[in-house]
């Protein structure tokens, strides 16, 4: 098989199997109602100083359509003001505006918070997306008025912010990694210990996608032990840090190497004659504190994961993978 076609398979499994962690959101602020609205393309409409009492009055969400603007298609711009009380300072804060039809530029105070698709010349919809944009808190101001504008774009048929649940939503089970290990992993059915050396030639092992069941990558019903493989190199930043070790969620039991030490185990495997400890492990996060001294600063590191599945499905198909620190993690697993 060719170098083309291994890339097309990975990043098509990378797509089957990649899905947004489930955000646990609280609305905060409503936006939904009465927004100012103007036809045209004007940047400084973005300003939060912008006078635009004279503006016309509009429902979001809707179809500009329905509110008076029959037909048109071009620019227009959003606006609202709103505030942000002070107790939400402690949250991780999201903008959620449904869908827009067509192409959207979002800012918050005057700064850029996102957008999708691309505005003309170079024109690119995005009207089935739903926007979701996370904002940096220097954006804000809290316990006083903020200004919200929203540049739209829209080539024909419906125009506007025409559906969803409009607002501020503060989301607090977040775990900010310090490095971000989803992606393509070796991996190997079998089992050996000699697999958990961190020199082992695990070149010809296949390769897949983690988090993601290995039955949808080409190992259907495999029942048994099987092992992951990952290098990773740690940056400067993170030499004086205590590490966790994120690795979602395991169907069923795993232990968990690095640099071909143990550091971590959930359930039990078979052994002197004892069935395998596995029920109800599938569920459980897993998180591992790495040794300091394991831990080779100036070289590669690598992650090796026993994993035994008893029936159905099995692997890392869920959660965080990734390294975090001891602060980070126990901010987060207070949060949840």
């Amino acid at each position: 098989m060719d170098k083309i076609k291994l890339i097309i398979i990975a990043a098509f499994f990378s797509l089957a199997c990649s899905s947004l962690l489930a955000m646990d959101l609280k609305r905060e602020i409503n936006l939904k109602g009465e927004w100012r609205f103007e036809i045209g393309n004007n940047l400084s409409y973005k300003e939060p100083d912008f006078d635009d009492s004279k503006w016309e009055k509009i429902k979001v969400p809707d179809r500009w359509e329905n509110e008076g603007f029959p037909g048109y298609d071009g620019y227009a711009w959003y606006r609202i003001t709103f505030n942000v009380p002070s107790g939400l300072k402690a949250k991780k804060l999201y903008l959620q505006l449904g869908r827009i039809d067509a192409v959207d530029r979002v800012y918050l105070n005057g700064k850029l918070v996102g957008g999708k698709g691309k505005f003309p010349p170079q024109y690119d919809t995005a009207w089935e997306e739903r926007r979701r944009y996370l904002i940096s808190p220097k954006f804000l101001k809290f316990g006083t008025d903020n200004v919200l504008a929203v540049q739209v774009y829209d080539d024909h048929g419906s125009g506007g912010i025409v559906e969803g649940d409009v607002g501020i939503y503060s989301r607090r089970d977040v775990l900010e990694l310090k490095i971000n290990l989803r992606g393509q992993w070796k991996f190997s059915t079998g089992d050996n210990l000699k697999w958990t050396a961190p020199d082992y030639n695990d070149s010809k092992w296949k390769t897949i996608a983690v988090p993601c069941y290995w039955e949808k990558q080409g190992f259907k019903r495999y029942d048994g032990i099987a092992w992951y493989r990952k290098k990773i190199k740690l940056p400067a930043t993170l030499f004086n840090e205590k590490l966790i070790l994120m690795l979602g969620k395991i169907n069923d039991i795993d232990q968990v190497y690095f640099n071909g030490s143990l550091i971590g185990y959930t359930g039990e495997f078979p052994r002197d004659g004892h069935k395998a400890k596995y029920k109800d492990m599938k569920n459980k996060e897993r998180a591992y504190f790495i040794p300091p001294h394991l831990i080779r600063p100036d070289g590669e590191n690598v992650i090796a994961v026993r994993v035994l599945d008893v029936g159905k499905y099995g692997g890392i198909y869920k959660g965080y993978i990734g390294i975090t620190t001891r602060g980070e993690y126990l901010k987060y697993s207070k949060r949840k």
